[in-house]
This record gives C-alpha cells, sequence and structure tokens, in this order.
C-alpha cells in the first residue's frame, strides 16, 4: 500500500475508484445531499451574502498567488535571482499547480463537455433537466461535473507540499475547500460527487506535477 503510481499512493488511487464506483452505483446519495439544502422550492442560501463570500473568495486568492509565481518566475528567468528562495523550478511547479487542475482539467476539459446539470438545474430541485450519475456523460447543457471553484481552493494544496508546519497547513487548506465545497452545494451548484471528485482531480494532479518538475518520488 505505500508503493505509488505516478507519484501517488496505492491506497490513494483505490480510494478514487471506489468512491467514483460509489457515487456511480448510488447515485441517490447525490441527489439526498443536495435535498438537504433544497427546502422543496429553492437552494434559500443560494445568494446569501454568506454563500456569496465564500463563492467569490478564492478567485483574489487564486489571481494573486498565479501572478506573483508569474512574476517572479519571470524576474528569476531573467535575473538568475531567487526571492524569498524561490527559484524557477518552485514557481514553475506553482504555475502548473494552479493552472493544470482546476484550469485545464476540471473548466476546460471536464465541465464543458461532461454535460452533467447541476442541481438545481434538474427536475428533481425545480429544474428543466434530467439527473445523472457522476462520471455519466450527457449531452444536456450542465456545467456541474466537477467542481471548479472546489478545484482552485483544493489547489492551495500544492503550497503546502512546499511549505514548512504542512499538517498546520493542510488542515486549513482542506477546511477551507470543505467549506467551498459546502457553499457550493448549498447554492444547488454542485452534487457531493462534484466536490470529491474535484478533490481526487487536483491532489492526482499535484502530485504527478511534482514529480516531473523535481524528479522525485516523494513530494
Amino acid at each position: 500500500m505505500h508503493k505509488k503510481i505516478l507519484n501517488v499512493k496505492i491506497y490513494f488511487w483505490l480510494l478514487f475508484i471506489i468512491s467514483s464506483l460509489f457515487f456511480i452505483l448510488f447515485p441517490q446519495i447525490d441527489l439526498y445531499v443536495a435535498s438537504l439544502f433544497y427546502d422543496g422550492e429553492s437552494f434559500p442560501l443560494k445568494n446569501s451574502w454568506l454563500e456569496q463570500l465564500i463563492y467569490h473568495s478564492i478567485r483574489p486568492i487564486i489571481i494573486i498567488f498565479l501572478l506573483a509565481s508569474i512574476t517572479l518566475f519571470i524576474y528569476n528567468f531573467f535575473t538568475k535571482k531567487s526571492i524569498l528562495n524561490l527559484n524557477a523550478k518552485v514557481l514553475l511547479y506553482l504555475i502548473l499547480v494552479l493552472g493544470v487542475a482546476p484550469g485545464i482539467i476540471v473548466n476546460g476539459i471536464l465541465k464543458p463537455n461532461w454535460g452533467r446539470p447541476r442541481p438545481i438545474e434538474t427536475t428533481n430541485f425545480g429544474g428543466k433537466m434530467v439527473f445523472t450519475p457522476a462520471f455519466i456523460p450527457t449531452k444536456q447543457d450542465g456545467y456541474s461535473f466537477s467542481s471548479g471553484h472546489a478545484a482552485a481552493a483544493f489547489s492551495l494544496i500544492g503550497f503546502v507540499i512546499l511549505a514548512s508546519r504542512k499538517r498546520f497547513w493542510m488542515s486549513i487548506v482542506l477546511i477551507y475547500a470543505a467549506i467551498m465545497g459546502v457553499a457550493r452545494m448549498s447554492a444547488g451548484g454542485h452534487f457531493l460527487s462534484d466536490v470529491v471528485t474535484s478533490f481526487f482531480i487536483v491532489y492526482i494532479s499535484t502530485s504527478i506535477i511534482h514529480m516531473i518538475i523535481f524528479k522525485e518520488k516523494e513530494p
């Protein structure tokens, strides 16, 4: 179980496979969790000040971190000088962590092409589209699979891997990402499986990027 495939421990791959099969075989779990936020007519927490605060919080964080990483990378590339011991390799890693999973995989490939309707768009919760389980592509015009906001929040894990006090910062990031996921579900924007899948996509992608950039087996 301690062995790795593409720098990801085998047990983590197994967890991803098991959770994926779980959501495919028992799609009613998604419907049940979504119903906890539904009052029979709407998702009352949608557009509330707290939901909106959480929803809009991740974009400036990602933009600031990404622009800072790109700026420092360019500075290091031309001057060969490092700031805060952040060399070009570290900065490239951070740029890819922020861009590949949430940007390319989730928002660029999955969401535009999978077609899964959001909870609020399904007939189960007052919409007009048909509910489909996670991992089952559909030709409907939906953008639920997987969660872009959750993926963006989970992408901060990439910074934690390089930080000191990893357990503390990992706890902070996971709590924040979990809150983001709950906020998106409370607004009828995503199912539980969308959020969970984004976590696995980000963690696996981050581990693979780390292996490629640093040529090491352990993050």
